[in-house]
């Protein structure tokens, strides 16, 4: 045994020092790309027992292109098990724009065990939009239940007012399921929630009293159901169930109440300016009757005068002047037994 290996070493020290550089930096570049290409068997091989094969260089080209091989590998495995053949390229393509290739391929084979018409462009198109279609196909199988209002807004019912005044408080829970062709571009649940509500308050404003409201509240259902409340939106309503409804405080008397205290502190104003005005118009008056007294006074002043004048011009004798006293003396007699608070200044003051 020692005398065979002799040859090879002796070979082996024949070798320059370059040569055997050179082997082993090829040695090690042939174990480089050997590890390199070992972990991409794994996956061919996986994908071939499968059932759905993979090219071996389409896995080392998803490397050079920033796709990870096992996602796409793995997804194809999955959906070729279900029955649906996706090519890798579609795989790698809606990998490379951002879209998340486990849910697409879950989704559509949860669509197409429950008999759901959705293609793959739909499907990617849905996900890139943002949406979660495995959750939108949950949904059209199983409906979920949304309350309105929801518990975000920080309400806990919805209020609205009957014609007869009295607030009711309505809560309400709506059953819908997705409705795929709309997910695209159709509104969401807060779009529903607004609508339903909206409904619920017309539909109770509208009642004649809140007795019909709470003797029939399945109407609240109805009408809001007959609106189509679910035009445009990417939910189906299937059913609008009023879980309860309160009574609260009787809005319609708080404004009558409101408004007869606006309409008695309008009144009182208007009247407190009649009183003003009535005081000011009272103040002129008696202003215009002293000015008037006044007048009359100095007329008065003008009597004893124009009598003196009569008696130098001979147009008036004593015997009138006394008979004119008299006749003052009993107008003012008569005037103080009649109680007249002018009594005695009926006539000119008159100087015997």
């Amino acid at each position: 045994m020692t005398t065979s290996m002799l040859p090879i070493s002796a070979g082996l020290l024949a070798l320059s020092p370059w040569a055997i550089g050179g082997i082993v930096v090829g040695g090690l570049i042939l174990l480089i790309i050997v590890l390199f290409l070992f972990q991409y068997i794994g996956l061919w091989v996986q994908a071939w027992i499968s059932g759905a094969p993979v090219r071996f260089i389409d896995l080392i080209m998803m490397r050079f292109r920033k796709v990870r091989p096992r996602v796409i590998v793995e997804n194809r495995i999955t959906a070729k098990k279900a029955g649906i053949d996706l090519p890798t390229s579609l795989l790698e393509s809606h990998y490379l724009a951002g879209g998340r290739v486990t849910n697409v391929v879950r989704s559509l084979i949860a669509a197409d065990k429950a008999r759901i018409d959705l293609s793959w462009p739909v499907a990617t198109a849905i996900d890139l939009a943002g949406r979660d279609i495995l959750e939108a196909v949950r949904t059209s199988v199983n409906p979920k239940v949304i309350d309105c209002p929801s518990t975000e807004s920080g309400k806990s019912t919805i209020d609205a007012v009957a014609k007869d005044g009295i607030k009711l408080k309505a809560r309400a829970r709506v059953t819908v399921r997705t409705n795929i062709a709309q997910l695209v571009g159709g509104a969401t649940e807060e779009t529903i929630i607004a609508r339903v509500g909206e409904g619920i308050v017309s539909t109770i404003g509208s009642a004649a009293n809140h007795l019909a409201v709470l003797e029939n509240p399945d109407n609240i259902s109805r009408t809001v159901l007959e609106k189509g409340l679910d035009a445009g939106t990417a939910y189906e309503i299937l059913s609008i169930d009023i879980a309860d409804i309160d009574v609260g405080e009787n809005i319609g008397a708080r404004l009558q109440a409101d408004q007869a205290g606006a309409d008695t502190k309008r009144f009182q104003a208007k009247a407190e300016q009649r009183r003003a005005m009535a005081v000011a118009q009272e103040a002129e008056f008696k202003a215009e009757a002293q000015k008037n007294r006044a007048l009359v006074i100095l007329a008065e002043a003008e009597i004893p005068k124009a009598m003196a004048d009569a008696f130098r011009g001979g147009n008036m004798g004593i015997m009138d002047y006394y008979r004119m006293k008299n006749v003052i003396a009993d107008t003012d007699m008569r005037s103080s037994i009649a109680g007249d608070e002018d009594a005695g200044s009926s006539g000119p003051m008159l100087e015997d």
